[in-house]
This record gives C-alpha cells, sequence and structure tokens, in this order.
C-alpha cells in the first residue's frame, strides 16, 4: 500500500513569490539561463522587477546580444514588454522570442529554435518599427538563423550577431 502523501508540505519545491502571488525564479542560472542547483554561483541575471525606457532597453539588449548572452536579453526584452503600451507588445515579444530562439540554438535544442525563432519573426513581421528598431532586419536574421537550424547546419553560436537600431 502506497503511503499518503497529499496532505505532506514540501518545503524543498516552495517558489520564492512577488507581492501578488506569482511565482518568481530565485534559482541561479549559467549564462545560457539554464537554472543552476539553488546555492550554486550563477550569472548576474535582469531582475524580475527591472523597468527600462525603450532606449535603454534597446541599448543593454544590444551590449547583452554583442556579448553572445542572447538569454538576458529576452529577460531585458520581457521586462519591456510587460508594461508597455499594448500597440507594442507584439515588438517586445517578438525581440523577447528570437532571442530565446537563438538561446536554444546555443543549447543545441533545434526545436526549440525553430519553434521560438518562428514565433518571433511572426510576431515581428510587420511594417511599423517604433523606436527605430530594424524590424526587417531582425526578421531577416531570424529567418536566416531558421534556414540553418531547419536544414540541420551548424551555427556558430560565438559568432552570431544582430543589430537591433536601424541605422
Amino acid at each position: 500500500m502506497a503511503a499518503d502523501t497529499s496532505d505532506t508540505t514540501r518545503d524543498d519545491r516552495a517558489r520564492d513569490r512577488d507581492e501578488t502571488g506569482r511565482a518568481r525564479n530565485a534559482r541561479p542560472r549559467d549564462a545560457l539561463g539554464r537554472p543552476l542547483p539553488r546555492g550554486a554561483a550563477g550569472v548576474p541575471r535582469v531582475p524580475d522587477d527591472a523597468t527600462f525606457t525603450p532606449a535603454e532597453a534597446l541599448r543593454q539588449a544590444q551590449d547583452l546580444i554583442d556579448d553572445g548572452s542572447f538569454f538576458h536579453a529576452h529577460e531585458v526584452f520581457e521586462a519591456v514588454w510587460k508594461t508597455c503600451p499594448p500597440d507594442e507588445r507584439w515588438l517586445w515579444r517578438g525581440l523577447a522570442q528570437v532571442a530565446v530562439g537563438v538561446t536554444h540554438v546555443q543549447r543545441g535544442n533545434p526545436s526549440g529554435a525553430q519553434a521560438l525563432l518562428r514565433r518571433g519573426r511572426d510576431a515581428l513581421d510587420r511594417s511599423y518599427a517604433p523606436h527605430d528598431v530594424d524590424v526587417s532586419g531582425v526578421v531577416a536574421f531570424a529567418d536566416r538563423l531558421l534556414e540553418d537550424v531547419e536544414a540541420g547546419r551548424h551555427v556558430d553560436t560565438a559568432g552570431i550577431g544582430l543589430t537591433l537600431r536601424a541605422g
């Protein structure tokens, strides 16, 4: 007979929560955003409650992308996505999804990369380009990377470059 554990609370599974009760992932992460065991040394992360102006977000995300830290750039985009005007959500969501798509390429997960690159590209595939974001350039980048991943070609993740701003 199996032991009844339905009333047992498991402190080791407790999650940090914000003031609204939403779960926060306080576990440390590696450079590619993978969770590490609690107490392990991880890389610095974008705080859950971070806020950025669009210009600040694009500047910080570009610096992270230039360093190959696409997961952390995704966190910057996500922070703006949570607080931006409704007519810009597609932009920030698309940028976040493309960045996570690259993260999946870096992690060696082609199916995850394909799904996120497609979603990001589809979100960005619009004519409106606020904040001088080079939307067509990001879409072209996602299309090229998606083509390589779908074809099973090796992608040198150290050489992935993406420019966010037009000009």
